[in-house]
């Protein structure tokens, strides 16, 4: 199996299966998460013609700008999201890689404030620009910041979570990822050895509402769509259920395998499959990879091909979008 450099500061979640998976790596394909280059790079030793990286993190194309010297033309890096895929690429595309959520790169940076292990400024923001997590904790209502909590982090004492939030922003603002993090910390039980961290699914929750994940995710898979080639491959790595109910179900739509009605709901008329499904489940990360690579535990790998059939309109009512990303994030 082609290895990507051994300079990659972070380790590319199931490369390994992604590139079997979509085995022969031919043509043009589009990395609509750059980061560090991983997938990109592992793509480009597999047998791309030529890889195009989008980022919406300005510190990532500046890093490329460095490892992707050695591949000349085969490498084109745009600032970006993938939600504009298809019009970043401005050309069909024989394959497409999302790697859904924050980046390890943007974890260990205190100064991003995605990370609660870790003191900085309550950050959050992959563009680096726009409305920060501070902007929320601070200035959203209590009932607003209950509703991210609980539909974005699945957390279930959001509401308790959100009262504690307002009673210690009246006194002074919630500046630091730290202060954050005791708060929510104190809303909650001790954790058990081997469990996650109290603060994991408010982090979770407000990153998500802050760059608007959900509904990035749902254009870009509609992106994607418009830009693949027939025959061009689709690969999504995710790394929570909410987001890989979204893509499971994305693709179950577009493959046709979303049912054939009932009495309740009459079947409707099937349109062409705009995919064929080529991951019957999930891929998970076996024991080797997880050992190796921690971040891997969570993640999931789908992957399906591109029919011939046009692109048209996706019924976003099935996808399972929280509540509040149905409404549009912020």
């Amino acid at each position: 199996m082609p290895a990507t450099d051994p300079s990659a500061p972070h380790i590319p979640v199931l490369l390994g299966p992604l590139l079997a998976g979509v085995a022969p790596v031919e043509g043009v394909w589009l990395d609509g998460t750059l980061g560090a280059g991983g997938y990109a790079r592992g793509l480009l030793a597999a047998g791309a013609a030529r890889v195009i990286g989008i980022d919406r993190d300005p510190l990532a194309l500046r890093m490329a700008a460095d490892w992707g010297a050695p591949y000349g033309n085969r490498l084109r890096v745009v600032q970006g999201t993938f939600s504009q895929l298809d019009v970043l690429a401005g050309e069909p595309l024989d394959g497409v890689v999302l790697d859904l959520g924050v980046s390890s790169m943007q974890l260990d940076q205190a100064e991003r404030g995605f990370s609660f292990a870790k003191d900085g400024p309550l950050d959050m923001r992959m563009s680096q620009q726009g409305v920060s997590a501070a902007d929320l904790v601070n200035h959203a209502t209590e009932s607003e910041l209950a509703d991210i909590l609980y539909h974005y982090g699945e957390e279930r004492a959001s509401r308790r979570i959100a009262r504690a939030i307002v009673a210690a922003r009246a006194a002074e603002p919630i500046e630091s990822t730290l202060k954050l993090s005791e708060i929510v910390s104190a809303c909650l039980p001790r954790p058990k050895p081997g469990q996650s961290h109290p603060a994991t699914r408010s982090f979770q929750a407000l990153r998500i509402a802050v760059n608007a994940e959900f509904q990035e995710l749902v254009d870009g898979l509609e992106a994607a769509e418009r830009a693949l080639r027939p025959g061009g491959m689709l690969a999504v790595v995710s790394f929570h259920s909410l987001e890989d109910r979204i893509v499971k179900r994305f693709l179950q739509q577009r493959a046709g395998k979303m049912g054939q009605g009932s009495r309740h709901a009459p079947m409707m008329t099937p349109e062409p499959d705009r995919f064929e499904i080529l991951t019957r489940r999930a891929v998970a990360a076996d024991e080797a990879e997880c050992a190796a690579n921690p971040r891997s535990r969570s993640a999931l790998l789908r992957i399906a091909r591109r029919t011939g059939a046009p692109a048209g309109p996706v019924d976003r009512s099935a996808l399972g979008l929280p509540r509040l990303a149905q409404k549009g994030d912020r």
